[in-house]
């Protein structure tokens, strides 16, 4: 007669060990049946007839159970406490569903104490249904080597996604920059679109930060070049207001022309979709002004403390700015002539030119008209600048420069930013006691 197996036997094997006695099993009572002869099935089960002829013994004299490798009867005393298995699988069940398995242990060895290691929370998690497995990888390719130096290549991407978990029906578009040599992210903060703003914005703050770089990595968007025929080539004559931009500052602009080819870029936004979101939701982070100061103020600390790595070359290729004047180059600018009223007017905003030293009338000048991105505005003439103006097109008085000397770059990025972001439409609390210096 065949017996059943009985939970108490089942309990203490691994999920392998039953699979093979359940192959056993199946395979034996097939030859039994007719089915197979038993040189096949020996052949099935990758042993030799006399060891077929064995097992058939132990089924019958012991049913199921004896097909089990009794020396597997006895527990391991390194195996994992079952509360502290049952705890891990609840606080992911409950508080961290959809988070990766990596990202949910450290912060569950972080938060939470769990001393499990990754791989078996990573399976225990797969084997209760809680975890997809990976998927399997495409074909071998060779990556490309990172740059030797930090700051010798910095890549800049937007990616549009509903960031905020617990507003699913709005999307924002997350700027990123992260340096190439050392995967360290420099930059990140939600905008409503990938604009030239948005951009210019968070090169402002990796400039005044860390300085120049060597090369800025982009796709092909709207605000990098001016593509007359859609997946046609760029027009390399007629620069965008951030290609004028990086020109003027002596930093190279390097192109992709595919997802492939910029493939760190992909990969990062892959990793902030799947951790940032998950937390944002967990911090119950519900608008783009607290989700900015999460990120700038925990997430970015934690990330680079996670995935940054040493450069090849320890010498930073960054340049300092010197006596750069970033407002007047990180900005909208277009050249226009002065009316016979000496007024101008750029995207309905006009601005009177008041009379000017030196000269009758300004009427019939070729200037240059500067929206900065605070929203104001200023008219030069060559280097002498007529008049400054604010987001309405009145005259405002040039205010004295601080007396104490330049102030802190580091600082001075910190306040910028806050006041760049408010600005752009994503208002942000930060503040800085420093000299503004916008």
């Amino acid at each position: 007669m065949i017996h059943t197996v009985t939970v108490e036997v089942t309990m203490w094997f691994s999920r392998s060990a039953v699979e093979r006695a359940m192959k056993v099993h199946q395979v034996i009572l097939k030859a039994m049946g007719g089915e197979y002869t038993w040189v096949q099935a020996a052949e099935i089960l990758g042993m030799h007839p006399r060891s077929v002829r064995r097992w058939r013994e132990r089924l019958e004299a012991y049913g199921y159970d004896g097909l089990l490798d009794r020396r597997r009867g006895t527990p391991s005393p390194r195996r994992a406490p079952l509360a502290e298995v049952e705890r891990v699988l609840r606080l992911y069940r409950e508080k961290y569903a959809g988070f990766n398995g990596r990202h949910f242990h450290e912060i569950a060895h972080r938060e939470h104490g769990v001393t499990l290691s990754y791989s078996f929370v990573k399976k225990a998690l797969q084997v209760a249904g809680l975890l997809k497995k990976g998927r399997v990888r495409g074909r071998h390719r060779r990556r490309r080597e990172p740059r030797a130096c930090f700051g010798e290549m910095l890549h800049l991407d937007g990616s549009l996604h509903p960031w905020l978990a617990l507003l699913p029906e709005r999307k924002q578009t997350l700027v990123a920059v992260q340096d190439d040599a050392t995967k360290r992210l420099l930059f990140a903060a939600l905008f409503e679109s990938e604009s030239t703003r948005a951009v210019m914005t968070a090169l402002r703050q990796v400039l005044m930060t860390h300085g120049l770089p060597m090369a800025l990595y982009t796709d092909r968007a709207s605000w990098a070049v001016h593509t007359p025929k859609a997946g046609g080539p760029y027009d390399k004559d007629r620069l965008t207001q951030v290609g004028r931009a990086l020109q003027r500052l002596g930093v190279e602009h390097i192109l992709s022309y595919s997802p492939q080819a910029r493939g760190r870029s992909e990969r990062l936004n892959r990793t902030l979709q799947d951790r940032l979101v998950n937390e944002l939701r967990v911090a119950e982070v519900r608008d783009v002004p607290a989700a900015n100061r999460y990120i700038r103020e925990r997430f970015i600390p934690r990330h680079n403390e996670r995935f940054t790595r040493p450069p090849q070359d320890p010498s930073a290729a960054f340049v300092s700015l010197g006596r750069v004047d970033l407002e007047q180059i990180l900005c909208h600018q277009e050249e226009r002539m002065v009316g016979q009223d000496n007024t101008l007017v750029l995207d309905g905003v006009r601005m009177q030119i008041v009379k000017q030293r030196g000269r009758r009338t300004c009427a019939g000048l070729r200037v240059t008209i500067r929206r900065h991105l605070n929203d104001r505005h200023s008219v030069w003439w060559g280097t002498r600048c007529l008049g400054r103006y604010d987001v309405n097109g009145q005259l405002v008085k040039s205010r004295p420069v601080d007396a104490a000397g330049p102030v802190d770059a580091r600082t001075r990025a910190h306040k910028d930013l806050g006041r760049l972001l408010t600005t752009a439409g994503v208002h942000s609390a930060h503040k800085a006691g420093t000299t503004a210096a916008l």
